[in-house]
């Protein structure tokens, strides 16, 4: 296919129509719960770019490889509740024999042009051939770290059903995915895709965008409850109050998955810091916590391995118990004292 199908298409016709009905649609572009821009007051876009491009980077990549294990996916059994990570904000999961996968960038880069935004060496053990057939997609935001046009068009054959927010499901239809496989949704709006599953679409505080127009679709964060689970999926957030709400609303969650990495300071309103990680985990009373959204790709000036650092530290301290897979490592939903090592630890 052209290059051009990579950026994807803005949503038209009726869910146009659908998406000027939503409340939290104004002056034609979604709107955050709470005032919101991507980069701070002092801080300037081109300022951001010169830091970005042109500053001195300390170990904002791994010098070696990222250590991994492979789970065999399509031959787990049926009746076993497990999350699989594979690097940055993509993962499995089978829940109540349900498969679901979050925000799958299994191409090797997250980026339209791979050069840019390669994998960390040892990062791709997975690959879309390594997918079974899925229940759920569910897809958080358009961004390219979360939404690849490569892995989409691979795993076409194998999905059943798309989860996702308003306007989102323009980007599939437009590669060829059949509208009838598409469920869209506004904040605080709830489905029941199967028999014993429910699926609330939550609020986060970000952006959605493949080109300079911005938030055309709407980003958001899932619960996901089921006969013997209750999840919340988060997608990219600034910190705010809509964790608090979700919380008192759907709480307490057996399992919590925020992202955690790719913070700068001067964009603090739409990632959070880890400090601010382990405050969303406890506005959401969730029982563990998983953090993602490091370990694959560089998108901002830290350490690769300062996001795991500084949440272990926390976590700690907090007492609240952390789950930190490598790739590919199984997470037992059902064992609550499962431990996981700090693999990052000797890790250049």
């Amino acid at each position: 296919m052209n290059f051009i199908y990579r950026f994807g298409r803005l949503p038209k016709a009726k869910r146009l129509v659908k998406i000027r009905e939503s409340i939290n649609y104004k002056d034609e572009e979604f709107k955050n719960l709470s005032h919101t821009t991507e980069l701070t007051e002092e801080a300037g876009y081109y300022a951001v770019i010169k830091k970005f491009f042109f500053s001195k980077k300390v170990r904002v990549k791994p010098a070696e490889a990222i250590p991994s294990v492979f789970s065999d996916i399509t031959n787990l059994p049926s009746g076993k509740d497990v999350l699989i990570w594979f690097g940055h904000s993509s993962y499995f999961m089978q829940v109540d024999g349900k498969k679901i996968l979050v925000d799958p960038v299994l191409s090797g880069a997250a980026s339209p042009m791979p050069a840019t935004t390669p994998a960390f060496v040892g990062s791709d053990r997975y690959t879309t051939d390594d997918i079974p057939e899925i229940d759920y997609l569910f897809i958080s935001h358009d961004h390219y770290d979360h939404l690849d046009y490569n892995t989409i068009i691979r795993l076409k054959p194998k999905v059943k059903k798309i989860i996702c927010g308003l306007g989102m499901g323009e980007h599939f239809e437009y590669w060829g995915y059949n509208a009838a496989k598409i469920i869209e949704g506004d904040w605080y709006q709830t489905f029941e895709p199967d028999t014993g599953v429910k699926v609330t679409l939550t609020p986060a505080r970000h952006f959605s965008g493949r080109t300079f127009l911005r938030n055309k679709a709407l980003w958001v964060s899932f619960v996901l409850q089921t006969a013997h689970h209750n999840i919340y999926i988060g997608g990219d957030s600034g910190y705010d109050t809509h964790f608090a709400t979700i919380g008192d609303q759907f709480g307490p969650f057996d399992l919590a998955i925020l992202e955690n990495g790719q913070y700068d300071e001067q964009w603090k309103y739409i990632h959070m810091q880890p400090e601010e990680v382990l405050m969303a985990a406890r506005d959401l009373r969730t029982k563990r916590l998983l953090p993602v959204h490091s370990g694959k790709f560089s998108l901002a000036n830290h350490p690769w391995d300062e996001p795991l650092k500084r949440i272990s530290i926390l976590a700690k301290n907090d007492k609240l118990p952390l789950l930190t897979p490598m790739i590919g490592e199984q997470v037992d939903l059902n064992n609550s004292d499962q431990k996981f090592s700090e693999w990052w630890i000797g890790v250049n």
